[in-house]
């Protein structure tokens, strides 16, 4: 393959947002910096960066911004790569029998998409039917947060938080539902402020119409607060 063509297979995933696999891809040797020594490169690699783009960087407001940026990567926005930082899924015993799916929705979706490293903010919505198993519900906001805390495309996004709690509660039947804007469309691009992406993953129960359509009627259902 030639370099105009590689060029041109780079534009195209990048404006079609395509993912190349279920799991983010990661090289063996990511973990081998500690995060202290990923801030100190990131944060030089940043200076090199605003410099080129011409910006003044004695000026008070930005002398500072190299390493704000680096440490908001390492320790808040892609916090998630970091296996370390994943939320203890600790399941109990569903003692009091409740057979029915349960529904954590209006879950909080702060991501970046990892073609432009742009925001991607939105909501997930996540059910469960009951194994045997439950789990805390905070468990799941914690979940969906730290998948989110990576580069990303929305359908990963998606898969990998079910196949997460299919995982930790021993059940197929768990079922994922993300709408959300992505600023890389929203801001650069097509710049179309109004248009969100919805991605959904049904596992087990879920793939059975009816069950489908009772979790997508939950989540329709009226119940923010003011």
């Amino acid at each position: 393959m030639n370099n105009k063509n590689r060029d041109i297979d780079i534009e195209d995933i990048g404006d079609n947002h395509i993912a190349t696999s279920a799991k983010t891809p990661l090289r063996k040797d990511a973990f081998e910096l500690s995060d202290d020594e990923k801030i100190k490169a990131i944060e030089k690699d940043i200076y090199h960066v605003m410099h080129t783009l011409g910006l003044d960087l004695t000026d008070d407001s930005l002398k500072g911004t190299p390493k704000r940026v680096a440490k908001a990567f390492v320790k808040e926005l892609f916090a998630g790569l970091n296996p370390n930082n994943k939320p203890k899924m600790s399941t109990f015993d569903n003692n009091y029998k409740y057979g029915e799916m349960l529904v954590e929705k209006n879950i909080t979706v702060y991501s970046t998409c990892e073609h432009h490293l742009l925001p991607i903010v939105g909501r997930a919505h996540v059910a469960y039917i009951s194994n045997g198993k439950v789990i805390g519900l905070s468990k799941i906001n914690r979940i969906v947060d730290y998948f989110a805390k990576r580069p990303q495309v929305q359908e990963r996004l998606t898969m990998q938080i079910v196949q997460e709690l299919q995982k930790a509660m021993d059940t197929q039947d768990v079922a994922c539902v993300i709408d959300a804007k992505h600023l890389c469309v929203n801001s650069r691009g097509i710049r179309d402020i109004a248009s969100s992406t919805v991605t959904a993953e049904f596992g087990g129960k879920f793939k059975e119409e009816a069950v489908k359509q009772e979790f997508l009627n939950y989540i329709q259902l009226q119940t923010e607060f003011e």
